[in-house]
């Protein structure tokens, strides 16, 4: 199975987390793992698997992510197959009552990239992931790499 992994990251901890779904993919054939902004279209070619990933930024994905997805013309995504995933904070961290609702309310990035997928004409595998982050520029919490691995196992 040809897979992209397309990803954008500020502290790395996106980008660890876009290389061991990469690695896992690697385990069943060709991968190729690029950041947002190296990404084009052409790039596309022959991809089975697309899997797109983004920090939370303002409860949204990142503009390099966003700007990707919206540069893709409509239906380029015709029978491929595909998966979002973000890095998060951890919900049960955030001490406000006030930001915890936000947080519930706007929601994660994950969600909104799954939409542009499911727009573009791709077939989602598997429900958007969230990754958790200790604090705002991480580290991971502990597992969550290999929680990435699992899941990329299961969305293949």
């Amino acid at each position: 199975m040809k897979t992209l992994v397309v990803y954008d990251s500020f502290f790395g901890n996106t980008e660890k987390i876009a290389q061991e779904v990469g690695r896992s993919f690697g385990r069943r054939g060709e991968v190729r793992t690029l950041r947002a902004k190296e990404a084009k279209e052409e790039a596309l070619e022959g991809v089975e698997m697309l899997v797109v990933g983004s920090p939370t930024r303002k409860f949204r994905p990142t503009s390099d992510i966003m700007g990707f997805l919206k540069g893709l013309p409509s239906g380029t995504l015709a029978g491929v197959k595909a998966a979002a995933f973000d890095t998060r904070a951890d919900l049960t961290t955030i001490k406000s009552p006030v930001l915890r609702f936000i947080v519930n309310t706007a929601g994660y990035a994950a969600k909104p990239i799954a939409a542009r997928l499911k727009r573009l004409g791709a077939d989602l595998s598997g429900t958007p992931e969230g990754f958790l982050v200790s604090d705002t520029e991480g580290p991971l919490k502990e597992g969550e790499l290999e929680r990435a691995g699992v899941w990329a196992d299961h969305i293949g």
